[in-house]
Formats: C-alpha cells, sequence, structure tokens
C-alpha cells in the first residue's frame, strides 16, 4: 500500500513538472505568435478566450487537442448570434419604402405648373384634357367647314387683353398709349370654346335649320308654287329663306324623286334677273357656289380682286379644302394654279399662302412672342427702307386670330399708332387691300362684312352680286352679328338700307335672309 502510493505520488511530480516545462516555453514567445488564443481571439468567439484550468484533461489529450475539441461547440452557437442579424436588417427595407411614397406626391406638385406657363390664354377655363395647347403650325383643323346641320354657337364677351409689358431697347420707340378699340373694334370671341373648335368660326346666324322638317312637304309646296301661269315667288321665299343648305339640298332630292324633275331647272324657267340670282345661289352647296364666284371672278378680261380677297381672307381651313376639292372637280384646275395666273407680286403670294389652309386655328397665345412678332413687323415695314414684304406674308396668314389680335395690340402699344396705318403706308394696291382685308377679318370679322355690304349699296346703284353673295354665304354663319355691326357702324339697320336700294320679291328674299328665321 505504501508502496502504490509511493508510484503514484512519483506520477503527479512528473506529470507537473511535465506541465510546468510546457507552460514556460509559451510564455516566453512573442504575444500572438503561433498561439491560437491570441490570434483567434478577435475572430467572432469561436475559440477560446484563455486555456483551461489545470487538471482538467489537458496533459492526457497533448498540447494542442484539447483546445480544437471544445472550440468547435463555441463556434456552433456562434452562428445563432449571427442569425439575428438578418432580422435587424429586414425591418430596414420597410424604412426604404415609406420613402418613395414621399417622392410620389411630387408628381402631382409639378402636373399644376403647366397651366402658369399659358399665361398668354385668352380663355381661362381649359378643359382639363387640354393643358397642352396646340401649337402654331401644326395640321389645321377641319371640323368647321361649310355650314351643314346646326347653326353657329352663340358668341360671348371676351375678357379684355392686358398688353405684354417689354422691355426698353432693341432701336424701338416706346409710346405709353393706349389701343383705340373704339376705331378697330374686336369681335368678342366664347369664352368656353368647345374642343377642337377653330377660332375663326364663332358667330350667330340668321338661318339655322327649320323645326319639323319635312323635305317632301317642302317639294311639294315649291311645285304648287310653280304650277301653272306664273310662280308664287312669296312661296319661294317662305320656304327656300327660311331653310338651312342642308335642308335645301334635302328638298331638291325630294322634288327630283316624286316629280322627275330638277329643281333648279324649273327655278330657272320660272325666274329671272336678281330675285332668280339669289334662289339659284341658295340652291347651291356653299363650296359650289364660292368656287363659283371664284370663278367668274378671274374669267374674262381682268381679275375682280375684291371677290378673291372676301372669298380666301375670310374661310377656314377646312373651307378652303373643301373648296380646292369642289373646284378641281367643277373646271378640272387647281384653284391655286389660276390665282397664280391670274395675279402677281406680292398680292399672289398673298393669296396662295392663303390658298394653303395652313393657318393656326387654336385659341393659343403667347404675349412674349406677340411683342416680338409686333418688333419684327415694324422692322419690316416702317424703320426700313422699302418693305419686307415676306415678314407681312408669314405673320399675317399663319397665326391664328387670338394671337394676331395680341400682336396688334402690342404693335399699337410699342410703336403708337395702329398697324393699319403701317399697311396703308408700306403696302398699295391689291397687297395693300388683301393684307387691310385680313387684318379686318381678324379684328372684326362681321364688321367687315357690314363695310362689304355697305359698300355693294352705297351711291349710285347696286353692286347687286356682292350684296347676294355677302347675305347668302353669311345668313347660316353670322349674319346676325353682321346685322348689329352695321347698325352700329352707320348708325341704321341694315334691313333699312335694303329697302332704299333694291325692290320687289329680290329686296323681300334679302330681307328674309337678314332677319332669319
Amino acid at each position: 500500500m505504501q508502496g502504490f502510493k509511493s508510484l503514484l505520488g512519483d506520477a503527479i511530480s512528473n506529470a507537473t513538472a511535465n506541465l510546468r516545462n510546457q507552460q514556460s516555453p509559451n510564455q516566453s514567445r512573442p504575444e500572438g505568435h503561433n498561439n491560437p488564443s491570441a490570434a483567434n481571439m478577435n475572430q467572432g468567439g469561436g475559440y477560446p478566450g484563455t486555456y483551461p484550468p489545470l487538471g482538467q484533461g489537458y496533459p492526457q489529450q497533448g498540447p494542442g487537442c484539447p483546445q480544437q475539441g471544445p472550440g468547435y461547440p463555441q463556434q456552433g452557437p456562434g452562428y445563432p448570434q449571427q442569425g439575428p442579424g438578418y432580422p435587424q436588417q429586414g425591418p430596414g427595407y420597410p424604412q426604404q419604402g415609406p420613402g418613395y411614397p414621399q417622392q410620389g406626391p411630387g408628381y402631382p406638385q409639378q402636373g399644376p405648373g403647366y397651366p402658369t406657363g399659358n399665361i398668354g390664354f385668352a380663355f381661362p377655363n381649359q378643359p382639363n384634357d387640354a393643358r397642352c395647347p396646340p401649337q402654331p403650325g401644326f395640321a389645321p383643323t377641319q371640323e368647321m367647314g361649310y355650314p351643314r346641320h346646326t347653326g353657329s354657337p352663340r358668341s360671348q364677351p371676351q375678357p379684355p387683353y392686358q398688353p405684354y409689358q417689354p422691355q426698353s431697347g432693341c432701336g424701338m420707340p416706346h409710346h405709353s398709349v393706349q389701343s383705340n378699340t373704339s376705331t378697330y373694334p374686336s369681335y368678342q370671341m366664347p369664352m368656353n370654346p368647345k374642343p377642337g373648335a377653330s377660332s375663326m368660326s364663332y358667330g350667330r346666324a340668321s338661318v339655322t335649320p327649320a323645326a319639323n322638317f319635312s323635305a317632301n312637304a317642302d317639294a311639294e309646296a315649291l311645285r304648287k308654287a310653280m304650277k301653272g301661269f306664273g310662280c308664287d315667288k312669296n312661296k319661294l321665299i317662305a320656304v327656300l329663306c327660311a331653310r338651312s343648305n342642308a335642308q335645301r339640298q334635302e328638298i331638291a332630292r325630294s322634288f327630283k324623286t316624286l316629280y322627275g324633275k330638277d329643281l333648279i331647272s324649273d327655278l330657272k324657267s320660272e325666274l329671272h334677273g336678281d330675285f332668280e340670282d339669289l334662289i339659284i345661289a341658295l340652291m347651291q352647296p356653299p363650296a359650289v357656289y364660292d368656287a363659283q364666284q371664284l370663278r367668274k371672278a378671274m374669267q374674262g378680261l381682268g381679275t375682280k380682286e375684291s371677290v378673291l380677297i372676301e372669298l380666301m381672307c375670310s374661310r377656314t381651313n377646312a373651307q378652303i379644302v373643301e373648296l380646292k376639292t369642289t373646284y378641281r372637280q367643277l373646271y378640272g384646275k387647281e384653284l391655286e394654279g389660276d390665282l397664280d395666273g391670274e395675279t402677281s407680286g406680292c398680292f399672289k403670294r398673298l393669296l396662295v399662302s392663303l390658298s394653303a389652309a395652313g393657318r393656326d386655328e387654336s385659341f393659343h397665345t403667347d404675349p412674349l412672342k406677340a411683342n416680338q412678332d409686333a418688333r419684327a413687323l415694324y422692322r419690316a415695314g416702317e424703320q426700313r427702307l422699302g418693305t419686307d414684304e415676306s415678314c407681312f406674308n408669314a405673320i399675317l396668314a399663319a397665326q391664328n386670330y387670338m394671337q394676331l389680335r395680341m400682336v396688334f395690340a402690342e404693335y399699337e402699344k410699342v410703336i403708337g399708332h395702329p398697324i393699319e396705318k403701317a399697311i396703308e403706308a408700306e403696302f398699295s394696291g391689291d397687297i395693300r387691300d388683301g393684307l387691310m382685308a385680313v387684318i379686318q377679318c381678324v379684328r372684326n370679322k362681321p364688321a367687315f362684312f357690314a363695310q362689304a355690304l355697305y359698300n355693294s349699296m352705297k351711291g349710285l346703284g347696286t353692286r347687286d352680286n356682292d350684296l347676294i353673295r355677302i347675305c347668302v354665304t353669311r345668313a347660316e354663319v353670322d349674319m346676325a352679328d353682321i346685322r348689329d355691326e352695321f347698325h352700329r357702324m352707320f348708325n341704321t339697320s341694315l334691313e333699312a338700307m335694303i329697302k332704299g336700294d333694291c325692290s320687289g320679291s329680290y329686296k323681300d328674299g334679302i330681307i328674309a335672309l337678314v332677319r332669319g328665321n
């Protein structure tokens, strides 16, 4: 028993000595040199930070290996500590997600900014789908052609135009005078134009489509009026002067269907003189009648430029397109070619420009551009020796009526007198008359026709063809406005002047168109 204790004590002493010998070299090495503990302390906690206490199995397992055995179990629990880290990143995405909705509301704030850029619009109540107005130079609108089955919309007052305040300089005279609106009245456009409407087409018609219309009944009434000896002209007036042109075309078709005869031929055989010209003009489709009037003005010796000016300056793009097609069908020639052959110089170029049917017919206005164009017109005319007619042609034949009115107002504000004075001074002959007609139609088209009607009846005799043409072509467009302008301009009624210049059934027919139905 004592021998066993002696052996056990020697073994313990030897083990203790060996352990001390193993620890002494490690303590002499530099910190971290070949020391797993020092080298791996900062690697996520997978290795133990210190050696275990003495007497816990290290002497039996040998150096190094016991340290790796317990190390792996500590790495196993280390991964769960990293696992919870992902949930902390996961909630981070929802915090970024709400950031996009904060950018989303920014777009509506940019949307309302567009109307502020269109400060030149004459109509403040624009439809929501028309924030970007049509720009000048775009394809012309085709919906406002010759009158069909409906009357023209009533015009409403337009807010007064506020001239653009230009900056001084550019060598231009600056005057503080106000526009003389009493001398050159401006026709008032509707406050709320319909989408796609033309700025050239508004007015109050005197003749509108008849209610309870029956083409067969009217055809029968006309047949009775022309049957037998003589003709009941009052009946013709009561029917034809109280129907729209489209309804008259239906009556003509019904007349041929019912009686196998052409209504126009029967009317020509029964009528004569100015009354015949009036009734036949009423029976022609508008584009056909315009084409006939243009052809008549260019036939024979000389050309009646006033007719060319009236028709080409006052028609809409759609009407001009239809007119050119009809002219080609009737005469086998191009209208533009005949205008080119019958006129010359600047006047020819103006008519060709108008016949292109390329005028902007929108309601878009740009005050800054109006001021620039007014100055360009001054430089092309009054400021220089000679005249650059191409500048006048390019502006007056292409821009919409609302924009041109703004240009005229800017011209008078900057230069000190109306643009009409510049036209009178810089041009002469037909080109002067043509440009003046364009300006008058832009300012106030009913006043332009009121003046033309007055000219047809003033002095000795009557220019019956002009009187008939204007009354027939404007009855379904703006005759009510023309009638009012005539009274304002000449202090007498249009009806009274017609009664003083015309007579008989011819007078009654003209007055019926002026009064309307």
